[in-house]
């Protein structure tokens, strides 16, 4: 947008090199958030609830985005925010066709991936509110900030059900890894970490350069993040996950869920055609790490302060990780051993870090141009996408509706399959966002992947049972 935008222009604000990297074509980013609401939904009281909350308070939620002389992006704050121009009724149902509501919003949210995106003539978010479904899709450009800070933000505004003088409340704070180790172990752990750092920063510069997956059925690449999108859902119980988790010695629901994932896909593609690919075929993720010192979501106060180490806007870094193809028969636990062994290497190494620091540096010394070019590369040379983001552990209310879901997914990548796994209330949904001419049927993946988890439950109780 033009830096004549009303507004003090002495008061613009560099938009940092994070968000500079999600307002480039190729990486252009919008997170989009559905919340699906227990009661119709009250227009007046939405729009109320979002002008008394922190929402608004956020300088980059009255923001326009502008540019300088050199063409440099800046936040320019304005003197209001038209909560009308945000807000976006649809009162009529989203198709005429006999589906059921989360079919109709998934397509929805399906087509807003590869829409026009966020008019630039106001701050960039939007607010959907899908009458006849009972649901709202709130819109916020990636340049604004990650999933954790945005989702700090969304649920600040949010109360407990029952209670509404309470805020959620969400995972505490992570254990140290070296609390309680001798300096023996401390010293073989410094050692390891140096040694996975290296293999794995390696790893991943020749990712960004040349080395790329071989072909599947699955495969996306360059140009794909244009390609029309179909979205599906796979629900899991926690209690599932953590059952599971439990059978292995320090696993983590991380851990399972890697492991559900490649156990699916192995499912999908033998679907797909069963003599396609040798078993052991590596598949890469790139998975994003929130670099926060906490594991969940922060207070908002504590986002917003600078010298935190928490830190508002975009903090994660990635990390590559192969999952492999395997026939049909074995172990359904076979794939979660598997993905703990290599996400404990992983964690032991800075690769997620090193990502983020690369990262900022060439965006600071070579522009963003290059550094999209690497990102856009690294997208193209891998196989899929997958994230995990921790929401509230009860159930909330918005503007006194009860909420009986949250889920997220973002603009389309190249990728042809990106993955968004959010916790809520004893579940989580996983949004499985594909591109439609290469993975045409992503119910039956999200079906895949839910059948994974019961047999892993299943060979859980067997082990119990002996």
């Amino acid at each position: 947008m033009a830096s004549s935008a009303a507004g003090d222009p002495s008061a613009d604000e560099p938009v940092t090199p994070a968000g500079r990297l999600f307002l480039q074509p190729e990486m252009n980013q919008i997170i989009n958030c559905a919340i699906g609401f227990q009661n119709p939904i009250n227009i007046d009281l939405i729009k109320s609830t979002l002008q008394n909350s922190p929402l608004l308070s956020n300088p980059r939620f009255s923001s326009l985005l502008v540019h300088d002389s050199d063409g440099r992006e800046h936040w320019r704050k304005t003197p209001n925010v038209d909560i009308d121009r945000h807000v976006i009724v649809l009162h009529e149902p989203l198709t005429t066709s006999p589906v059921d509501h989360e079919t109709a919003v998934n397509d929805y949210l399906a087509e807003l991936c590869t829409g026009t995106g966020l008019p630039a003539d106001k701050p960039l978010w939007e607010f959907h509110l899908l009458m006849a479904h009972k649901c709202g899709v709130v819109r916020i450009h990636h340049a604004l900030g990650d999933g954790v800070s945005l989702m700090a933000l969304l649920v600040a505004g949010c109360r407990r059900a029952g209670n509404e003088e309470k805020i959620p409340t969400f995972p505490g704070k992570r254990n140290s890894a070296s609390k309680g180790k001798g300096w023996w172990a401390m010293v073989i752990g410094f050692w390891g970490m140096m040694w996975f750092s290296l293999i794995f920063v390696v790893e991943f510069v020749m990712r960004s350069l040349w080395v790329c997956d071989g072909k599947t059925e699955i495969s996306g690449g360059d140009g794909v993040e244009l390609w029309p999108r179909k979205l599906a859902t796979a629900r899991f119980r926690l209690q599932d996950m953590k059952l599971i988790k439990n059978s292995v010695p320090d696993a983590t629901i991380n851990d399972v869920l890697i492991g559900v994932i490649s156990s699916g896909l192995s499912r999908y593609l033998y679907h797909r055609n069963p003599n396609g690919l040798r078993d052991g075929t590596r598949m890469t993720g790139l998975g994003m790490v929130n670099l926060r010192r906490e594991a969940g979501l922060q207070e908002l106060s504590d986002l917003m302060k600078e010298n935190s180490g928490s830190g508002w806007g975009n903090k994660f870094g990635m990390m590559l990780l192969p999952v492999y193809f395997h026939k049909s028969g074995g172990d359904p636990l076979a794939y979660l051993r598997r993905a703990k062994a290599m996400l404990d290497r992983k964690k032991q190494s800075l690769e997620a870090h090193f990502s983020y620091a690369i990262g900022l540096f060439v965006m600071t010394y070579f522009g963003a141009k290059v550094a999209s070019w690497l990102n856009y590369r690294i997208v193209c040379h891998t196989t899929f996408t997958i994230s995990n983001v921790l929401g509230p552990q009860e159930e909330i209310t918005l503007g006194g509706n009860p909420i009986t879901y949250l889920r997220v997914n973002n603009s389309g990548l190249p990728h042809a399959l990106t993955m968004h796994m959010m916790s809520y209330a004893g579940g989580a949904d996983m949004q499985i966002l594909v591109a439609k001419d290469i993975i045409p049927d992503p119910a039956f993946l999200a079906k895949c992947f839910e059948e994974a988890l019961i047999d892993m439950k299943e060979a859980v109780a067997a082990i119990h049972r002996t």
